[in-house]
């Protein structure tokens, strides 16, 4: 699922790669609002809260800025990254991609423990924000921008779009040729939102129990999820 790229990928190539990879974003997430106060995947609620703190409060926003900035880098990294493997012709690069992503992730769940207590949380703050842009633009870049991992509001605008259009087709009684491609991207999205809200709540949890390690536990689902696919890739010549 890390490999095919565009229209060679199918539907359920498209599913167990949006779910995987939505779960582990909203786990980080959550993780990063609890640790540092700051949405990490999130950029809709970071703009929000800046612009409600620069009328409201004396906080300073200059943080909501820096982890905005570094989401787009991030996207940019990545961006960069695969057009750079493409043209050279590196195998499995996207599946690099998330490979390099697991560990730095799980590079990011040692910080705290090396640094004393109370100190690290803007590190951590723009640390998974980059490597939130980094992911969303790998996968949208991956699939065609089908699928997309952090971003629930296109996710769940699309997914009206298709219920709107099933609708339709139900209420006609037309005999319509893409009423299977309008099912098929309902159960993608449905099933990605779904993902981002149970991994949203694994990180909760996760969270709660071992602290800034959970995302060890993360990135080593990222790098377990990767491998694979770089080593079959890279034999494959893909």
């Amino acid at each position: 699922m890390l490999v095919h790229k565009g229209a060679s990928r199918s539907i359920g190539t498209d599913l167990r790669l949006g779910c995987t990879l939505a779960a582990v974003a909203a786990a980080v997430n959550v993780s990063g609002f609890m640790v540092t106060g700051y949405y990490c995947a999130n950029m809709t609620g970071n703009l929000s809260a800046m612009a409600i703190d620069m009328v409201t409060t004396e906080r300073d926003v200059l943080p909501f800025v820096g982890v905005i900035c570094v989401f787009v880098l991030g996207s940019i990294a990545a961006t960069l990254l695969a057009s750079a493997g493409n043209r050279r012709g590196i195998p499995a690069i996207h599946a690099r991609a998330i490979l390099l992503e697991g560990m730095l992730l799980a590079a990011l769940g040692v910080v705290p423990m090396l640094m004393p207590p109370g100190r690290g949380a803007g590190l951590l703050a723009y640390g998974m924000g980059f490597l939130m842009g980094f992911q969303n633009a790998t996968v949208t870049h991956l699939s065609g921008a089908r699928v997309r991992t952090t971003h629930m509001t296109g996710m769940l605008t699309d997914l009206g779009m298709e219920l709107a259009l099933w609708f339709d087709h139900r209420r006609t009684g037309n005999r319509w040729e893409g009423a299977t491609n309008v099912r098929e991207r309902l159960r993608l999205h449905g099933a990605i939102i779904l993902s981002f809200g149970l991994g949203g709540i694994a990180g909760m949890v996760l969270e709660a129990r071992y602290g800034t390690a959970d995302l060890l536990l993360m990135g080593g689902l990222l790098v377990a999820l990767a491998l694979p696919a770089v080593v079959r890739g890279t034999r494959q010549g893909a």
